[in-house]
């Protein structure tokens, strides 16, 4: 015999209820089959009972919306020649509902036996329903009342499951049942005196369980609308897997830790009888679904699942007068419980100075009331502190039996929540060593699922989430590369990118699933008006996991952002020099929080796009080597203005055509005038350990006056065909001394200047081509023939690649 239990995700519908006939006819053996309230239904009825007990007429329509939905389930399922006397049953069923909550409705109030009559009529009806569907669709099958056959009794004021009579009221009537289908409603029960009881939210499991250990049932079936146990809540973590084998303890831990899929003591009538059980999907029947059994897990994994608890408080005793003195706990504990509240965790300081325990939110007012209340003596005389309650808390617990003194597990587990700027408030950890709890801000739910799950089942692929500001020349070259790499990084570097915001200045969008690279500007064109607070908000709201701001923009605002993003454990990549060339304590500010909130903060395109120059210099320091002189030509864009420029071309021509192939910021005099040269060799100096303002660094411009006041690109151009003669002269005086000209940076002595220089043959600058750039490092080791970077130093492709290798290396951290 099988006993098979279908929730009501599962009789949803009628269709969903079809669905059950078709699963039905695959079986050979005897089937004790329980099915819960159509789904919702318990939810309205509970609805109908509360607005019936505040006497708010409403409660009608509920009632009406419940009726409705019953008859016309009866009318779709069952055929027309015999709906009377199926629709004539129910109809005097619902009758006397009604009359239930009329009742509660003229009292104005409702008892705990007025409502578990009124909530038991979800099974009663679906129970019913569904057996006389199955008979006239010629399906060997009949019904049986639960309430006849699960007896329960009180015990400490609740309804308990009275076994020895259920178990023998069970036995007696499956032995001698000739159906081979017998449907049975679940959750509902009666006393001794034939009262209606109910055993719990959740109890149609539980009656399954009940009925499978009283028959010897060869396996327990649950179906419901998931595969089976997941390794963690599908709905939070995409990536999460149903779990093939799992034992008792495993699935009990799980499932008393929020596991919804089985209610946490369906699995105590079993385990004694060492029946498995089957968690089954009803819409994808062919899934193997969970298999629990006594045999611990395959393969000695050691964590088989993530589970969490939302909508908890924290409740703390402490004071000095808890020390050392006996009984302080068994008041604490004894209070709470006398008040019928659930304790969910305990955690005890070894000083004895404080007791924490985690409740549910909803009892956190009736717990202060009532603890408050029984330790009046010691917290007027100061030996006790009154207690506050800590709110929108939830409990995130790893669970596994072979977690049992493998080592490393406690401190992988913190670790990475920790790297995602997830707060622990408390941890606990069972005696038997198969769990480990702790305590986080409900806000961090989903980011610590995520981690937890990315480190401990995901084949260590780390998943990168990724926001990006500015997607104009460098940021859709940029998109493009990581559509190109995806599935590269995978396989070879076990890193996955998933864009999931985008803006520019006029629009912004986000998709939590991964914004399609293949059509991200016709998203973005849909998206919503662009605002730097508001896409801060958004990012900060969704709270993701690894999560990078990429900022591939020129702009001051964006700049002044990086903060907002730091200190909420928030990555920045960025090829904007302005925060990095701010005043020094912004630049050590930003520094100093990515430290502090273990936030990566790079920006090696700040000086070479896409060479390493940065990281070499961190390198070189970090290894303790000593920069003596830096050296350098840092302007791609100037380089290949000064290569191009000769006595056959004019100047203006020559900015023209950098600007237009991209080699410039749109506006040329940022490059012309200097500054970017400026902002890139006081970055430089900066990372080599040294205090500098960008007022510090000498500039020698070769831009006439005019030319650098103008205020749009139109004037500026019309001022370069104006001083033509100058530039001509400049690059004649250099041709005579057999010299080329090179915009050179340099920094020694705690100096740095930038300016126009001729550079002789010989020198390592003067075959520089194009827009390549080149960093000579001098250094305590490297004091006579430096360390050379030489490569392509402007330019999208070589910037957004830069860019890149920033991101792949805070994936790598």
């Amino acid at each position: 015999m099988k006993v098979l239990k279908f929730g009501g995700s599962s009789v949803a519908s009628p269709e969903n209820i079809s669905r059950i006939k078709n699963i039905l006819s695959s079986y050979n053996d005897k089937i004790i089959l329980v099915v819960s309230a159509f789904g919702g239904v318990t939810d309205e009825l509970l609805k109908a009972g509360d607005l019936a007990a505040d006497q708010d007429n409403s409660y009608k329509s509920t009632f009406q919306e419940i009726e409705n939905r019953h008859l016309d389930t009866i009318k779709k399922l069952i055929p027309i020649t015999n709906q009377s006397r199926v629709l004539s049953k129910v109809k005097s069923e619902l009758n006397v509902l009604e009359t239930l909550l009329e009742g509660a409705f003229f009292i104005g109030e409702i008892t705990p036996k007025l409502s578990d009559k009124i909530v038991s009529f979800g099974e009663l009806l679906s129970s019913y329903i569904i057996s006389e569907f199955f008979v006239s669709e010629g399906l060997d099958c009949s019904y049986k009342d639960s309430r006849e056959l699960i007896k329960t009794h009180k015990i400490g004021g609740k309804n308990t499951v009275n076994f020895k009579e259920t178990n023998s009221n069970c036995s007696n009537y499956f032995k001698n049942a000739k159906a081979k289908i017998i449907v049975c409603p679940g959750f509902i029960a009666s006393s001794a005196n034939e009262d209606i009881t109910t055993l719990g939210r959740g109890g149609s499991d539980y009656t399954a369980a009940i009925y499978a250990a009283a028959v010897d049932a060869d396996i327990l079936e649950i179906w419901t609308d998931v595969s089976g146990m997941y390794t963690a809540n599908p709905k939070m973590v995409k990536q999460a897997k149903a779990i093939p084998h799992i034992s008792y303890e495993e699935a009990m831990e799980l499932s008393h830790f929020g596991a919804k899929v089985l209610y946490p003591p369906t699995i105590q009538p079993v385990l004694a009888k060492g029946i498995s059980i089957n968690i089954k999907n009803t819409f994808q029947p062919e899934e193997p679904g969970t298999l629990i059994t006594k045999s611990k897990n395959e393969k000695g994994k050691t964590v088989r699942g993530i589970s969490h608890i939302g909508n908890m408080a924290l409740l703390s005793l402490e004071g000095p007068g808890m020390v050392g003195i006996p009984g302080i706990s068994k008041r604490f504990f004894e209070v709470l419980s006398q008040a019928d509240i659930s304790v969910v965790l305990i955690t005890q300081a070894s000083s004895e100075h404080s007791i924490c325990v985690g409740i549910s939110a909803d009892d956190v007012e009736k717990s202060v009331e009532v603890v408050n209340e029984a330790f009046a003596y010691e917290m007027e005389r100061g030996r006790i502190k009154p207690v506050h309650p800590e709110e929108n808390l939830a409990i995130v617990a790893l669970v596994g039996d072979n977690m049992k003194s493998h080592q490393g597990l406690s401190g992988k587990m913190f670790s990475t929540l920790g790297k995602n700027n997830v707060n622990i408030r408390v941890i606990a950890q069972g005696a038997s060593e198969r769990n480990i709890s702790c305590v986080i801000n409900e806000k961090d739910v989903k980011k610590g699922l995520n981690a937890l799950h990315e480190e401990f089942f995901e084949e260590n692929i780390k998943q990168l989430n990724l926001f990006v500001m500015g997607v104009g020349n460098v940021g859709a070259k940029f998109l493009n590369q990581i559509k190109l790499q995806n599935k590269y990084l995978k396989k070879n570097l076990k890193l996955k990118l998933r864009v999931i915001g985008i803006s520019n200045s006029r629009n912004m969008y986000f998709d939590e699933k991964g914004i399609d690279l293949n059509s991200w500007s016709d998203q973005l064109a849909t998206g919503e008006k662009a605002n730097k607070e508001s896409f801060i908000k958004k990012v900060n709201e969704m709270n993701y996991r690894n999560s990078i701001f990429v900022d591939n923009t020129a702009s001051h605002e964006i700049a002044e952002t990086y903060s907002a993003f730091l200190s909420n454990s928030i990555s920045v990549v960025t090829c904007n020099k302005i925060a990095c060339s701010s005043e020094y304590g912004n630049y050590a500010h930003l520094k100093s929080l990515a430290r502090t909130y273990n936030a990566p903060f790079l920006f090696e395109t700040n000086v070479g796009a896409g060479l390493p120059i940065i990281d070499t210099l961190k390198n070189l320091i970090a290894s303790g080597d000593k920069i003596l002189k830096i050296q350098a030509v840092l302007s791609g864009s100037l380089n290949f203005v000064f290569n191009n420029f000769n006595d056959t071309t004019t100047f203006h021509d020559i900015v023209k055509q950098a600007q237009e192939e991209g080699y410039t910021e749109p506006d040329p005099k940022i490059d012309l005038s200097g500054i970017d040269v400026m902002r890139k060799i006081l970055i430089l100096a900066r990372e080599s350990g040294h205090v500098l303002e960008i007022e510090d660094i000498k500039n020698k411009p070769f831009l006439p006056k005019e030319s650098l006041e103008t205020n749009n690109n139109e004037d500026f151009f019309k001022s370069l065909i104006k001083y033509e003669d100058d530039f001509q002269k400049m690059f004649g005086d250099a041709k005579k001394n057999n010299s080329k000209l090179k915009y050179v940076a340099k920094f020694e002595n705690g100096e740095a200047s930038v300016g126009l220089e001729q550079i002789p043959k010989g020198h390592d600058f003067y075959n520089l081509e194009e827009s390549d750039n080149i960093v000579l490092f001098y250094t305590e080791r490297y004091p006579n023939l430096p360390m050379i970077i030489k490569g392509a130093g402007a330019g999208a492709d070589v910037t957004a690649s830069g860019i890149f290798a920033d991101i792949i290396r805070i994936g790598n951290f």
